[in-house]
């Protein structure tokens, strides 16, 4: 039986890939800082599912993943969907420290736990959800996309280490573009937009085929590809505006991943 343990998976994407593996017969380890919804998801399952509140801002954070592996009876995937973004294109200093935070420092701290885990014994898989918007600097979600673009190569080094030290571990990158979620208006047009029920099984497949990066989804593919051709001379000069929710929330979720968590 495989165990995964998804980290941001009290909301959205994460949410709904716990409940899809769960009910295929995966042991899942779910983390998050929504108590209610993880143990709705363990009366859900009660035979597949453990959990436990986790937030990985906090330093404490490491020792309470430790402690859901030994829950769940060991791990052989780390999925990490925790995250947050902000439309600013006013620079909030709060927004943006709070960004970083969570996307590279509390990502640093989690990802680096896992990779610890694995090196001890002997193999794993660690999958992460990152964005599209990791491509480029966007102005108007500056800490966002910079964030995005330090973990995917934040992974990149970590599959590089792991080979030179000769640790069997597997990484995967999953790049969604637009996905609706709660956060977003219903009543906003956003490009190539996808529903939820379209995106996670996409994401089943990146992780059942051990995927090195996978954009979700091709039309973001097409996209992605021309904006890595674009000099950054000439992107900073494009004027790239993005959609806001029409309740005018600064908040908004643009990697199909649980910005709560």
């Amino acid at each position: 039986m495989k165990k995964i343990v998804i980290v941001g998976a009290t909301s959205g994407i994460g949410e709904h890939v716990a409940e899809a593996l769960a009910a295929t017969g995966w042991r899942v380890g779910v983390a998050g800082r929504k108590v209610e919804r993880m143990k709705a998801l363990k009366e859900m399952f009660p035979d597949a599912v453990e959990w436990e509140a986790i937030d990985i801002t906090k330093q404490e954070a490491p020792r309470k993943l430790l402690d859901l592996i030994r829950k769940l009876g060991g791990m052989d995937i780390y999925f990490h969907v925790a995250g947050i973004g902000f439309f600013d294109p006013e620079l909030e200093i709060k927004r943006e420290v709070a960004t970083a935070e969570t996307n590279v420092v509390g990502f640093t701290r989690m990802v680096d736990t896992a990779f610890h885990y694995f090196r001890n014994v002997g193999k794993g898989h660690i999958a992460i959800i990152s964005s599209v918007a990791g491509t480029k600097g966007i102005g108007e979600i500056a800490a966002y996309s910079a964030s995005k673009r330090y973990q995917q190569n934040y992974i990149e080094a970590l599959e590089q280490l792991a080979r030179m030290r000769g640790i069997k571990i597997a990484f995967t990158d999953i790049r969604p573009g637009w996905v609706r979620t709660p956060l977003l208006d219903p009543a906003q047009k956003y490009p190539m937009i996808m529903k939820e029920e379209e995106v996670v099984p996409m994401i089943l497949k990146a992780l059942n085929r051990r995927t090195r990066i996978a954009v979700i989804d091709r039309r973001w593919a097409v996209a992605v590809f021309f904006w890595r051709l674009i000099p950054g001379r000439l992107w900073v000069k494009m004027p790239i505006h993005l959609s806001r929710p029409a309740d005018n929330k600064s908040e908004v979720e643009l990697a199909a991943h649980d910005a709560a968590d």
